[in-house]
């Protein structure tokens, strides 16, 4: 049986890639500090025999005893609310977290995937984004302490690669939706649901021109999932290439909940990226891979989900 370990194991993605590789017949070893992730997430594998958790700060000494046939770092803050409270958290976590889990894959003549994020392409001058542009970032803006921290990972990756000859992977994620999606973690789809299921204003930043590309988990955790098992060393967009507006997303989130939510503007955060799309291209030669479920599908499924979590909320705080 393949042992792998998954950092950040218990958040959103992580928490489905575990599914995944238990599925695919792995022992499983799920890692998290549990300042972003959640155990609600993970409670549902804690019976099988091939699942262990261990909760710790992958910035610190990393020990895991027996052997490893991959590492999966998906450790960090990922959305805004996260690393703007979190900055020195997410700096240390993209710098030495990736450090930690290079070498801990290295001692274990392991495989290595490092989860990067189309954040390295900052605001881009290039559209639709391929992986050989190198990204417009303001390094000291509010927004740097995650794009260069995922920047530095991703040199950290390559020079291991290089190096050491580990093998290694990197990923660049794209715009992600999906069951276990945290209800206050300040992305699009979270907000538009949780306001809109409950009657509130959407809130949406700027005049909402701004576009974004929504991939589903279960389509990215595939492109995970085949990426892992190629032999491609470089970075790798995993997204889906289907661009909308904000406002075209959140309009279309009011339709699908049937709320009377009205759509109320805000003020655009620094450094916010104008556009957001991914080229497939790489990802669809060298892996196979492109995205298969649509937008109205991926939504439905999410729906049921956050209707379940907001009612959850709403029964505990009384309301």
């Amino acid at each position: 049986m393949k042992r792998i370990l998954i950092t950040g194991g218990a958040g959103f993605l992580g928490s489905h890639l575990c599914e995944r590789f238990l599925a695919e017949g792995y022992a499983v070893i799920c890692m998290d500090n549990l300042i972003t992730g959640s155990l609600d997430n993970i409670e549902h594998l804690f019976g099988k025999d091939e699942f262990l958790f261990m909760r710790q700060d992958v910035t610190e000494f990393l020990h895991v005893p027996g052997r490893l046939d991959a590492v999966l770092h998906f450790a960090s803050p990922a959305s805004p609310i996260d690393y703007l409270e979190l900055p020195i958290q997410t700096l240390k976590v993209g710098s030495l977290g990736t450090h930690k889990a290079l070498g801990l894959a290295r001692e274990k003549g392991a495989r290595f995937l490092l989860a990067s994020t189309s954040e390295c392409y900052g605001d881009p001058e290039e559209h639709p984004q391929k992986e050989s542009y190198w990204g417009n970032v303001n390094p000291v803006g509010p927004r740097g302490v995650y794009d260069e921290a995922k920047r530095f990972a991703e040199a950290m990756t390559m020079a291991y690669h290089r190096y050491h000859g580990v093998e290694t992977r990197i990923i660049r994620i794209f715009n992600t939706y999906g069951p276990r999606m945290r209800l206050n973690d300040g992305r699009a789809l979270p907000a538009f649901m949780s306001q809109a299921l409950e009657g509130r204003p959407i809130t949406v930043f700027g005049d909402g021109s701004q576009t974004r590309s929504f991939c589903y988990v279960d389509d990215l955790v595939e492109g995970i999932w085949r990426l892992l098992n190629s032999d491609e060393p470089e970075p790798t967009n995993i997204g889906n290439p289907a661009e909308m507006t904000i406002l075209e997303f959140a309009q279309k989130v009011v339709e699908l909940t049937g709320s009377a939510s009205e759509i109320s503007f805000r003020d655009l955060p620094e450094d916010d990226p104008k556009v957001r799309q991914p080229d497939i291209t790489k990802a669809r030669r060298v892996l196979g891979w492109e995205p298969t479920v649509d937008l109205d599908t991926g939504l439905r499924r999410t729906l049921n989900y956050f209707r379940t979590k907001v009612g959850a909320q709403a029964s505990t705080t009384g309301a």
